[in-house]
Order: C-alpha cells, then sequence, then structure tokens
C-alpha cells in the first residue's frame, strides 16, 4: 500500500513539505513516517537555533532541505517549501506539521481526496485523540468563524496544517503574511480564487501537558490574526465576494 501511495503521489506530481522550527524531539520521527509513503519530501528549517541541522544531514540523499537564517515563522516557510515545489516540477503540496501531532498514515487518504478532486485545495479536519487543548479550541472556533464572514464558506477546521496544497491551481498566490496566520490568509484568497475547498479527516495527537511543543504565542498572534481579519473583511465586500461571484458565472457559462 505504501508502496502504491509514492507511485500514484508521482503520477499526481505531489510532493510533502514539512516546515520545521526545533522540533528536534519529534523531527526525525516525521520524515522516516514520511518517507514510507513517498521519496519526494522537502523539509523547510525555518531558522533552527537547536540540532535541527544536524537531524536533517543524516537523512542526506533521501529528501530535499530549504535552509535560511534567522527564523521568519511558518508562513515564510511554507512560501519557500512550495517555491522549490514548483522548482522540481511539482503540481501539489501535502504540508504536515514536524511537531509528531500528525499522522503520515493520512497521506494516503489526501491522495485518494486529490485523485477524486483534482485541483482542489484540500484541508485536513482533526479527527482527535485526547482532548483539544482550550487555546487551540477557541484560536479553531475564532477562525472558522472569521473565514465563513470572509468567504460564506463552512470549514470546520482552518487551523490544521496537514493540508495539500493545488500549487498549479495557485500559481502565483503566496500569503503576505509570514507567520501562524499564513494558513488562513491562504484558504481565503484560493476561496476567492474560485479553488474548490475540500475537507479531509485527519488524525490528531495532543500529547500531555508538559510533552508538547509549542511555538505559538497566544497574545502577539491572535493580535496580528485580528488585524488579518480585520482587512479581510473589508476586502471581502471590495473584492472577494465580487470576484467569486465572477469565477462561478465563468464556471456556469463553462458548463452551459
Amino acid at each position: 500500500m505504501q508502496q502504491e501511495t509514492a507511485k500514484r503521489m508521482e503520477a499526481l506530481r505531489l510532493c510533502v513539505v514539512i516546515p520545521t522550527y526545533n522540533n528536534r524531539k519529534t523531527l526525525a520521527g516525521v520524515i522516516r513516517d514520511v518517507l514510507q509513503y513517498t521519496p519526494d519530501v522537502i523539509v523547510v528549517n525555518d531558522g533552527s537555533t537547536d540540532d535541527t541541522a544536524e537531524i536533517l544531514n543524516s537523512f542526506a540523499g533521501k529528501i530535499r532541505v530549504v535552509s535560511y537564517a534567522p527564523n521568519r515563522g511558518k508562513g515564510y516557510a511554507l512560501k519557500c517549501g512550495f517555491d522549490r515545489a514548483e522548482e522540481l516540477g511539482y503540481r501539489g503540496a501535502v504540508t504536515i506539521d514536524s511537531d509528531g501531532q500528525h499522522s503520515a498514515a493520512d497521506v494516503e487518504t489526501f491522495v485518494a481526496c486529490a485523485e477524486t478532486y483534482p485541483g482542489a485545495f484540500l484541508v485536513g479536519r482533526r479527527t482527535i485523540e485526547g482532548d483539544m487543548p482550550a487555546k487551540n479550541s477557541f484560536a479553531n472556533k475564532f477562525s472558522n468563524f472569521w473565514f465563513t464572514v470572509q468567504t460564506a464558506y463552512r470549514l470546520d477546521d482552518t487551523q490544521n496544517g496537514f493540508r495539500l496544497y493545488p500549487l498549479a491551481a495557485m500559481k502565483g498566490l503566496r500569503a503576505v503574511s509570514s507567520r501562524y496566520e499564513a494558513e488562513l490568509e491562504m484558504l481565503v484568497r484560493s476561496a476567492w480564487k474560485g479553488i474548490r475547498l475540500i475537507p479531509v479527516p485527519a488524525h490528531v495527537y495532543y500529547p500531555p501537558d508538559g510533552e508538547r511543543v509549542t511555538h505559538f504565542r497566544p497574545w502577539r498572534d491572535f493580535f496580528r490574526i485580528s488585524v488579518l481579519n480585520t482587512l479581510f473583511t473589508f476586502l471581502a465586500v471590495v473584492y472577494g465576494y465580487p470576484s467569486m461571484f465572477f469565477h462561478w458565472l465563468f464556471t456556469e457559462k463553462k458548463k452551459s
């Protein structure tokens, strides 16, 4: 099954992009798990200051690495990973976090959905093992609400980093924001562009308190997300909704 997944990903020209920042305890395990399903792996070292570089060197010849310093944020890391993927000729990129919360086995689910919905933006919908931390639950509901306001679409998990970005359909679409808010930005702008958004079940494991490593800074990151939502709510009126209407109208004309 795993070899079959690799062949199907090759046929679809898909790769896996793993952004990482100071996740030395989980990074090697995540890479090993992903390599079971595909050799097409790009790891973006987002200015890590631990021994991430040494860990990545241990996978020399098995993965591609993009590195830079200092730390620029997850949004910037994704941009660099997508740029590299396009340079290598990939048409889509599955993104998976390096903190060990995602299950690499779900790559198979994303591949199957990509075959069913070519060109769609596949968004992981968390199937949770254990309880979601309160701050994560609040952030997700907060994000879901504003996403619906800005696009008229409903998604139950706009904060999940396990996704499949249709790079060919998103040509030229890169996040302006550089940190966690970039993932919401790309969802909203993709909806405005008329790209179909499909939720995909994705297992998530939240380790007990004290074991989980997170770089999310609640006050600072919530402030930036709030600023982005304020801007996007205004843009939705003057650009987003008209754009979606014209994309819909064009699609209907093609059908007729």
